[in-house]
């Protein structure tokens, strides 16, 4: 929030400018409320909540919903991202995996996406969690399609066998569809992603597919920071080089004055262009609108 009077004056003015095609109602009380108790009283978390997504009231009522595993505290400080940083981690919950799945079958939801805050603290960096909770949903309904949005899974200098072994455990889980961001393109990712790389996001979504090419991978970015629309198609040409299958571009909404700035709002039309040139690239999926997130239509 605004810490004082003339930053409040500023953040309101800086609400009233956006873009009219980025204006849009959060949803009905009623799709809200369903999965925000059922979320509360299990003290569990979404991403569509502590990343207040813009499309959680349509993703609630088409049932489907993207959890944040392993608490709300990120281990790292994105300059983009809503999500909370910097302080300690919480204590995993030894029964989240349970939990998730419990409410994965109240809500009825039939494509669940599974995503976490980095972990970096923690020895496998989180990928256990992923994979116990994806077999805690399917013990309940093995029909449940489950999707995971992973972090790079990358714990320090010189870590690369870690991160495949991390990642390796994750695949055997066998995820419908395998997410990692590279949120931006390469230029930018210092100033965008701190504790991230580019390439090394790219060999997450090569690694899975060395394991196991059944599985769909996916990516996205977000559009705004400064990128160059040439700079955009040289991405999605690594992506697919990679043999990536999925795509996802949206528009960076500045969630406060303390994040990143806004240095474009790309539109509509230039949303369907760039989605255009993705599906002439070979991506089998593209969801490509200023409002499009990475969970967004995961489902089909």
């Amino acid at each position: 929030m605004p810490s004082s009077s003339s930053d409040l004056a500023r953040w309101r003015a800086e609400i009233r400018s956006l873009p009219s095609w980025l204006r849009r109602s959060i949803g009905t009380a009623s799709e809200l409320s369903t999965v925000q108790q059922v979320v509360k009283q299990r003290q569990i978390h979404t991403i569509c909540e502590e990343g207040r997504c813009p499309n959680r009231g349509e993703c609630y009522s088409q049932k489907t919903a993207s959890f944040l595993l392993m608490g709300p505290i990120c281990t790292r400080s994105c300059g983009f991202c809503q999500v909370d940083k910097g302080h300690a981690p919480m204590p995993l919950d030894p029964l989240e995996a349970q939990k998730v799945a419990e409410a994965v079958a109240i809500l009825g939801l039939n494509y669940v996406v599974l995503t976490a805050v980095a972990r970096d603290d923690l020895d496998d960096g989180g990928a256990s969690v992923f994979a116990l909770t994806i077999a805690a949903i399917r013990a309940i309904d093995p029909r449940t399609q489950v999707e995971v949005l992973t972090p790079d899974f990358w714990s320090g200098r010189d870590a690369h066998q870690q991160q495949q072994e991390r990642i390796a455990t994750v695949v055997a889980a066998k995820p419908a569809c395998y997410n990692h961001n590279v949120e931006t393109v390469a230029r930018l990712q210092d100033r965008v992603r701190r504790g991230a790389k580019y390439r090394r996001s790219l060999d997450v979504l090569a690694h899975v597919k060395a394991l196991d090419p059944t599985i769909p991978t996916k990516s996205g970015l977000m559009l705004g920071h400064g990128e160059t629309e040439a700079e955009i198609i040289a991405t999605l040409q690594d992506l697919r080089a990679i043999d990536c299958d999925r795509l996802t571009l949206g528009q960076y909404m500045r969630p406060s004055l303390e994040h990143l700035p806004v240095v474009k709002y790309w539109t509509p039309a230039e949303f369907d262009r760039l989605g255009a040139i993705a599906t002439e690239l070979g991506f089998s999926h593209v969801r490509s609108a200023p409002l499009v997130r990475s969970s967004y239509h995961a489902g089909e």
